[in-house]
C-alpha cells in the first residue's frame, strides 16, 4: 500500500481587511505573535485577533490613499531557534505581496514574537518601515550573537513597549533600539508608562501613534510631533519617549 507524502505547510495571507481599493499603493503585513519553541498550527482566530483591531483601524485610515492590510498566517506557531519560522514567513509575505502588487511600500507590522518576526525581516528589499508592538526578544547571552540590527538600515521603525510588561523585557528592545541607532537614525521607541505586554489600557493611543507611523511612512503625511522629536533625539531620549495620555485625539481627520 502506497504511502500518502505529508503535505508541505505554507504560509500564506489573510484576506484583505476591508474593501480593497482600486489602486494598490502600499501594504501593511500584519504579524502576530507567537511561541518560542512550538511545531504546532497557529490557530487561526485566536493567533490573528492581537492584531485585527489594529489592522481595521489602518485600513480605515489609508483606504483613500491606495493601502491594503494582510494578516499573515505561519506555518509554525513558534520561532524555533535558528529555524526562525516566523521571520521567513514575514519574508515570504513580503514576496507575495511584490508577486501580487508590484513594486509597492511595505511595512511589517508586527506584537510579541511577531514583533521580533518585523524586525529581523525588516531589510527585505520591498520593506520601507517596521513597526514593533512589545517585540519578544531574547535575553542576550554571551556565547550567542545579538539579535541582528543591521538589516534595518534604510527602514524606518518603531518599537512600542510598555514599561510594565511582565512578557517580554522592555529593557531588551530599548537596547536592541540603541544599537540599531548607531547604523540608522530613522529608529525611535515609545514607552507606554503602566502598561502591560497587551498594551491594553493605551490601546487608543498606541494604535493612534501606529496609524500617524504607517500614513507618514507609505505615504508621506506629515508624521506628528512627537514622532518627529523621537526621530531627531539622539540616544537615549529618542529611545525613551512617554507615550502621552490621550495621544492621538488632536490628531483625528
Amino acid at each position: 500500500m502506497a504511502q500518502q507524502a505529508t503535505p508541505v505547510r505554507r504560509a500564506r495571507l489573510g484576506r484583505a481587511l476591508g474593501p480593497e481599493p482600486t489602486t494598490v499603493n502600499g501594504v501593511v503585513l500584519l504579524l502576530p505573535g507567537g511561541e518560542e519553541t512550538s511545531a504546532r498550527r497557529p490557530s487561526p482566530m485566536m493567533a490573528t485577533a492581537s492584531v485585527r483591531a489594529l489592522g481595521r483601524r489602518l485600513t480605515r485610515a489609508g483606504h483613500a490613499e491606495g493601502l491594503v492590510t494582510h494578516v499573515v498566517h505561519y506555518r509554525f506557531r513558534g520561532w524555533n531557534g535558528s529555524e526562525a519560522h516566523l521571520a521567513r514567513d514575514a519574508s515570504w509575505a513580503a514576496d507575495e505581496v511584490v508577486r501580487r502588487y508590484g513594486d509597492v511600500p511595505v511595512c511589517l507590522a508586527g506584537v510579541d514574537m511577531g514583533g521580533r518576526a518585523a524586525l529581523r525581516a525588516g531589510g527585505h528589499t520591498a520593506v520601507n518601515s517596521v513597526l514593533a508592538l512589545a517585540p519578544w526578544l531574547p535575553e542576550e547571552d554571551m556565547a550567542a550573537p545579538p539579535e541582528p540590527v543591521k538589516q534595518l538600515a534604510g527602514r524606518r521603525v518603531l518599537i512600542v513597549h510598555g514599561t510594565n510588561d511582565e512578557r517580554t523585557d522592555p529593557e531588551l528592545s530599548f537596547r536592541l533600539a540603541a544599537r540599531a541607532k548607531k547604523a540608522n537614525r530613522d529608529i525611535c521607541r515609545f514607552e507606554v508608562h503602566s502598561d502591560g505586554h497587551g498594551l491594553y489600557q493605551h490601546r487608543g493611543e498606541v494604535h493612534a501613534l501606529a496609524e500617524d507611523f504607517v500614513m507618514g511612512t507609505l505615504f508621506g503625511r506629515n508624521l506628528s510631533r512627537p514622532l518627529e522629536d523621537a526621530f531627531a533625539a539622539p540616544p537615549p531620549l529618542g529611545l525613551r519617549m512617554p507615550l502621552a495620555s490621550g495621544f492621538g485625539k488632536a490628531l483625528r481627520r
